[in-house]
């Protein structure tokens, strides 16, 4: 492969995995006086006007009537999965820290996989099976603690966990169901129909007062976080172009990563907005694990063919 092509293709993973990864913490400071159905609208309408633009200056805005009766159907399904996994996900903020969101979001590859078994009846391969190992064990190892509370009790904390693993269900489903859309729809023709469907989904719930009560740290976190949506899908649409999917995805899977990294970094800068987060030894090493295990399945599932 061509060196300037790999370092591209490189970059541009890196850059979706650093931009997913920094994504909870301006998300979190939305959430101060935002819902999760609130924040997500917005970044729906920005995402899909944004998409919108080009593919008109393309001439490629596609046409429902095209669709038919079925894959409209399909693409009203696809997109009621993906705007619950976006809530869901923003809700979890709301009830864990953004570190904890990440790591637990880990077993959305997983899914993905059992997904493929059950759905489409594809063979899991050995770095698939290590990889799922690793994921448990390493969740095992992040949750050492609070095991008694995750199994025992419903609390505050085991509710975000059950809306996060919610959240990455739906996600995977998501995943499953836009293969055959994907057949007959380019990425951005099916992007800018589920931003569209799903801000019309999301309109009825939605109280868009609440952009007038935030000051300007939340203004500019809920603008990062639209603009994050629009350039990190970018960036990771191309990076599948130019680079191995398998790479792409072992890149992409070190997001909580940079959680843990930019935690550390707004604790310091915005220490009223974000609040350190408890985490032990045996967490770190088990957050490690997990992104491990998650590096694994994803490449595993890239390296297949396409269905």
């Amino acid at each position: 492969m061509d060196p300037i092509r790999h370092w591209y293709g490189f970059g541009l993973s890196l850059t979706t995995a650093v931009l997913w990864g920094i994504l909870p913490i301006f998300i979190k400071i939305c959430l101060e006086v935002m819902d999760a159905v609130t924040i997500t609208l917005y970044r729906f309408v920005i995402a899909a006007l944004f998409v919108l633009i080009i593919l008109i200056r393309k001439k490629s805005v596609p046409r429902l009537k095209s669709l038919g009766l079925k894959k409209s159907t399909l693409l009203v399904i696809a997109t009621l999965f993906l705007v619950i996994n976006y809530v869901a996900n923003v809700k979890g903020l709301e009830y864990l820290a953004p570190e904890t969101t990440q790591v637990v979001m880990q077993i959305a590859p997983f899914l993905l996989m059992l997904g493929g078994v059950v759905f489409f009846g594809e063979r899991l391969k050995k770095i698939e099976i290590m990889g799922a190992i690793l994921i448990f064990s390493g969740l095992m190892l992040f949750f050492n603690d609070r095991l008694a509370d995750l199994f025992l009790s419903l609390n505050h904390f085991t509710i975000g966990v059950l809306i996060v693993i919610f959240a990455a269900t739906t996600w995977a489903a998501y995943a499953l169901m836009q293969k055959p859309l994907l057949r007959i729809l380019t990425a951005k023709q099916l992007t800018l129909l589920i931003y569209l469907l799903g801000a019309c989904m999301l309109l009825p719930f939605a109280q868009l007062n609440q952009l007038l009560a935030m000051n300007l740290l939340q203004l500019g976190a809920l603008l990062f976080c639209c603009i994050n949506t629009i350039v990190a899908y970018g960036a990771f649409t191309e990076a599948m172009h130019v680079w191995q999917a398998s790479k792409v995805s072992a890149v992409i899977s070190l997001s909580p990563l940079f959680t843990f990294i930019s935690m550390l970094i707004a604790v310091h800068f915005f220490p009223d907005q974000v609040k350190a987060s408890d985490l032990g030894m045996w967490a770190y090493i088990g957050g490690g694990v997990v992104i491990a295990g998650s590096a694994l399945t994803s490449m595993g599932r890239a390296n297949k063919p396409k269905i």
